[in-house]
């Protein structure tokens, strides 16, 4: 039987149980409603005890109806099957059976907690915990922990990553067993770390450290909900389809309050996908930028009026260019921000005028009436606005389009070599929105020009109907209130309590940077693998810029050793390609072998298209699950055209998107064209390594073997 029947058919297992699920839910919904009807009905007794009852029966079936309608979508997210044999199904709230038997166990309930805390070190009396991905009443996909193989019956079914775990601890020889729990040994004991500091978690391709920072996420969450869910946490990933990739997990794990974010989304209003060249990248991500900024964010605006002149009762007042650029400084001395001392320059401007005022005429109003007489004045009004306007990041980073102010901001700051690698690389801000790294650059400017004052709003009493009247309510109900009040955050949330970021080696400092403003107050955990970065930059200014955004907190370091994901024939090729240039850097040992060897498929370039559309329709035929298509950047559009049609377990993505990706195929096209410098032979590794059962590299020559 192979793999995609199993699975089909314990999605089936699921899918009923679920059925039944909400089948109960429709009746207890008809119920709750005919309790609350049957509640307003007790007033026509005339007592004020009996209105009394009413308001409390009315109230709690509303309750309890409201918690049946919010609570349906994923209303079921786990399964626990136990060592004595039973079975608990885990949602977000506990429903039973006409008989009072539980369907599902809230997840806050102590029967749950094991869906949380268990480990394969201590499985806590569970065999097998099952994450249950579903889309409103249908279940969409499944996946499993095996946590005690020695306890799981013969028949048990265990499939996703479980299910190579379970093959590997059920293989002969106990060389195999003795692996398996020291992959799991490891990931648990990261998992589990103390909530406090920084957690580092270091390992290779396939050694499962996406699943250890999301797994961790949701035991924090659980370990002290209060602090976690009330503070947030943030997620971190390098680019949207991994935040896509991984959206569902935490969800499925039954946690749907974290905050998941890209670099290119972090800063609100944006979702950046473009992605600048390597050495593009590097300069853009460096701390120089910082100067480079801030001098632009302290610049006369281009276009703006250099002279002011006004006819004020015969006379004329005038203040020239010097002038008013002498104002602006006086207005925004260093470290001051643009936005927050705009009425300061206004200030200026007024001064100016009155002094001018007071040395040409002999009668004036008080100074109060002067400056009012002015600010009546459209013409002054609109100058005013010209001359200092409210700036958004965008609007400022848009200046370093021009050659002349880029030249300016960057002398004395950046070599003439990083200038002209960056001339040009702003044109596209207009038409085609910021490059990744640009979304730091942006939140800096942010940071730097400050933003004007907003009115605070005011919160809403959740239990008010209208003046003077709130609904009956009880201590619990009001502190549960109170909760939910502080979990409603801004757009623009910056005081997380927990961190977590994934693939960190690809951070630049700038990015550093973004990432610690919203982590000022919060503990961290950290997931990287340093011979997949793709910084082309300063190691030793992505040190110190990580060290600052974690500043003195007390930090402790996993290692994950084994890479589960790829088969040794795959792994064997990426590993011949970094060892080419970090012939020292520890390498996972890839413990899997399928004795299905690579495939290096040779073509002239008019057959490339061909080739590469070919080699996908065969990994489709050879394999159930998905087949990832990855190209160097520039060529995804012409690569998605080539195998446009066929089934959507086709995806395209280029090799940096695929950074944190898993597929059961990958069709790798044109890797010489990756690996250009020794940050695209590191991402070349990478790509090599998404793949768990089948590779298949198809390229115009052969020249990036090693």
């Amino acid at each position: 039987m192979t793999d995609a029947t199993v699975l089909q058919q314990e999605i089936a297992a699921e899918q009923q149980h679920v059925d039944r699920v909400y089948a109960r839910l429709v009746e207890l919904r008809r119920d709750a409603s005919r309790a609350e009807k049957e509640g307003y009905q007790l007033a026509g007794v005339g007592t004020f005890g009996a209105l009394v009852e009413r308001d409390a029966m009315v109230f709690h079936a509303a309750r309890r109806r409201h918690a049946l309608d919010t609570e349906y979508e994923g209303l079921v997210f786990g399964r626990l099957d136990l060592a004595t044999g039973a079975v608990h199904h885990v949602g977000r709230m506990g429903i039973r059976d006409e008989q009072s038997r539980p369907l599902v166990v809230d997840w806050r309930a102590p029967a749950a907690a094991a869906f949380y805390r268990a480990t394969a070190a201590e499985p806590l009396g569970v065999v097998r915990r099952r994450m249950i991905q579903s889309r409103r009443e249908r279940v969409t996909g499944i996946e499993d922990d095996l946590l005690d193989p020695e306890a799981a019956p013969p028949d048990m079914r265990v499939v996703g990553d479980g299910a190579l775990l379970a093959s590997l601890s059920r293989a002969t020889g106990r060389g195999m067993r003795d692996i398996v729990a020291t992959i799991q040994r490891e990931q648990d004991e990261a998992i589990r770390s103390p909530a406090a500091g920084v957690t580092v978690v270091t390992g290779g391709p396939g050694t499962g450290k996406t699943a250890v920072a999301l797994h961790r996420a949701a035991y924090l969450l659980y370990s002290d909900r209060n602090r976690f869910a009330g503070g947030g946490i943030l997620v971190v990933g390098p680019s949207g389809v991994f935040v896509d990739y991984i959206a569902t997990v935490l969800p499925s794990l039954g946690e749907d309050t974290a905050t998941l974010r890209s670099l290119g989304s972090i800063m609100v209003g944006y979702d950046a996908s473009r992605v600048d060249p390597t050495g593009v990248a590097a300069v853009k991500g460096s701390l120089k930028m910082r100067r480079v900024l801030e001098r632009a964010s302290h610049d006369a605006v281009p276009g703006a009026p250099t002279e002011l002149r006004l006819l004020y009762r015969g006379t004329l007042l005038r203040l020239d260019a010097a002038e008013l650029d002498r104002i602006r400084r006086r207005a925004l001395p260093k470290g001051a921000r643009r936005n927050e001392v705009r009425g300061t320059g206004f200030d200026g401007v007024f001064a100016a005028l009155w002094t001018q005022a007071r040395a040409h005429l002999r009668s004036l109003p008080e100074r109060a009436d002067f400056e009012a007489e002015l600010a009546d004045r459209q013409d002054f009004r609109e100058f005013l606005k010209a001359w200092w306007p409210r700036f958004t990041p965008m609007r400022v980073l848009r200046w370093l389009a021009d050659p002349d102010r880029l030249r300016a901001y960057g002398e004395g700051v950046l070599s003439h070599a990083e200038i002209r690698v960056l001339q040009g690389s702003f044109d596209a801000l207009a038409e085609q929105g910021p490059t990744i790294a640009d979304v730091a650059l942006l939140d800096e400017l942010d940071e730097l020009m400050g933003r004007p004052r907003q009115p605070q709003r005011r919160s809403k009493d959740p239990f008010h109907v209208r003046d003077g009247v709130r609904e009956v309510s009880t201590y619990a109900d009001r502190q549960a209130a109170a909760r939910a009040q502080q979990i409603r955050r801004d757009d623009d949330y910056r005081d997380y309590a927990h961190v977590v970021v994934d693939e960190s080696q690809d951070v630049s400092p700038m990015q550093w940077r973004m990432i610690g403003r919203r982590g000022q107050y919060a503990s961290w955990t950290i997931v990287g693998d340093p011979a997949q970065t793709a910084w082309a930059g300063d190691p030793a200014e992505l040190d110190r810029a990580r060290d600052r955004a974690l500043g003195s907190r007390a930090r402790r370091t996993y290692a994950l050793t084994t890479n589960y994901r790829n088969s040794s024939e795959i792994f064997a090729v990426a590993a011949s390609v970094i060892r080419a240039i970090m012939p020292d850097t520890p390498l996972p040992s890839a413990v899997r072998s399928t004795g299905v060897e690579p495939v290096d498929v040779v073509v002239d370039a008019p057959v490339l298209p061909a080739a590469v559309r070919e080699a996908a329709e065969k990994q489709l035929a050879e394999v159930a699950g998905t087949v990832g298509v990855i190209t160097p950047v520039p060529r995804h559009d012409d690569v998605a055209g080539w195998v446009a049609g066929l089934p959507e377990r086709v995806q395209v993505v280029t090799a940096l998107e695929a950074k944190g990706m898993e597929y059961d195929a990958v069709v790798l096209v044109e890797p010489g064209e990756i690996a250009v410098d020794r940050a695209g032979v590191r991402t070349l590794y990478v790509a090599l390594s998404r793949a768990t059962q089948r590779l298949t590299t198809v390229g115009t020559d052969r020249a990036w073997h090693p």
